[in-house]
């Protein structure tokens, strides 16, 4: 694939959107690709988190051992906080299918926000829009659950 196409994917993703063009070219020829078969296990709950994935094709399952499971598929960004802070994961992401991945390290990842301020400052935005969503959405929903 060329570094045109690693842009054009991702580009899909909403989140790395935001950073516009220069960044996402840096990150495209920063990140790696890697490939899974069937079973294989992307990461498991409890790693340390030190990149994100974007699927570029397959499937991947998305568990966290108490139930609650996801699909996710081309175009997806698995492990967004990785991308930003160090953790461990919350879940385990298994591939469904033969499956592959753009692999983004935090390090490259910071290096671009720090290269770009004003992508890390609409990167930032979003981050607070949405954490500003799910605390009105937990209120309404603690509101529902005491009347």
């Amino acid at each position: 694939m060329s570094i045109e196409d690693d842009v054009a994917l991702l580009e899909r993703v909403p989140t790395l959107r935001l950073l516009g063009k220069a960044a996402l070219r840096m990150l495209a020829i920063g990140s790696e690709q890697r490939d899974f078969r069937r079973g294989d296990v992307l990461f498991t709950a409890g790693d340390e988190a030190d990149a994100g994935y974007i699927v570029r094709h397959g499937s991947f399952r998305i568990s966290d051992g108490h139930g609650a499971e996801v699909i996710v598929g081309p175009g997806a960004l698995i492990g967004e906080l990785a991308l930003v802070v160090a953790m461990a994961r919350p879940s385990t992401a298994a591939a469904l299918e033969h499956s592959s991945v753009v692999r983004i390290a935090r390090s490259l990842f910071q290096r671009v926000l720090e290269d770009d301020p004003a992508a890390a400052r609409r990167l930032r935005d979003e981050f607070v829009s949405r954490t500003s969503q799910i605390a009105s959405d937990m209120l309404m929903a603690s509101a529902k659950l005491t009347t």
